[in-house]
């Protein structure tokens, strides 16, 4: 059995998420607007209740094609908060659809959100090295960067806590503990360019 980060716990998903996705790059730009709406509505809930709501989230949000996120209406916000099997926060719910035509933004000014937001770290992911999860920080100056910036564009629920949740789920930080077996696999990826 290989050591892990100890956040996974005992859960199932928790683990096959830490162990297949969390921290490893990706360009996608789809499951980047995925990752940053999760992230948004993960505020002020634990992870393991949103992960364990994906699949409904995805099935409401159009598998979180921003194009199609983007020109719903107050209609799909009421349907949204009758659906119980996601989180039924209106706020959240408006920032999605405006985050997702901020998004589209974003793409057409960069020709991808991926060039935007992997610009921020030179196109390479930043390794950490931290022994336990105390060590691992809420924010960081570069997440306050990110914060900022995407503010400034237009976007929602994008604090500086929420984006660094972000960068390490899309793997431009990698916070895996170094005792961590995904640690050492993801120092060894390299982006190409």
């Amino acid at each position: 059995m290989p050591e892990r980060c100890p956040w996974p716990l005992n859960d199932p998903l928790m683990i096959r998420y830490h162990d297949e996705e969390w921290g490893t790059p990706i360009h996608d730009d789809r499951l980047h607007f995925e990752y940053m709406v999760l992230d948004a509505f993960q505020a002020g809930l634990s992870w393991s209740i949103v992960l364990h709501k994906r699949e409904n989230f995805r099935r409401a949000f159009r598998n979180f094609t921003p194009q199609e996120l983007a020109i719903c209406t107050g209609k799909e916000i009421e349907e949204w908060l009758q659906d119980s099997g996601i989180i039924r926060n209106r706020r959240k719910l408006e920032a999605t659809i405006q985050n997702a035509q901020q998004f589209l933004k974003l793409q057409e000014k960069y020709g991808s959100f991926d060039n935007y937001i992997w610009d921020f770290t030179s196109g390479k992911t930043i390794h950490n090295q931290w022994h336990s999860l105390s060590q691992i920080p809420a924010s960081t100056e570069l997440s306050d960067r990110i914060s900022r910036d995407l503010r400034q564009q237009g976007f929602k629920f994008v604090g500086s806590t929420i984006c660094y949740s972000y960068l390490q789920a899309a793997g431009l930080v990698n916070d895996h503990l170094m005792s961590c077996f995904r640690y050492q696999e993801l120092t060894a990826v390299r982006r190409d360019k």
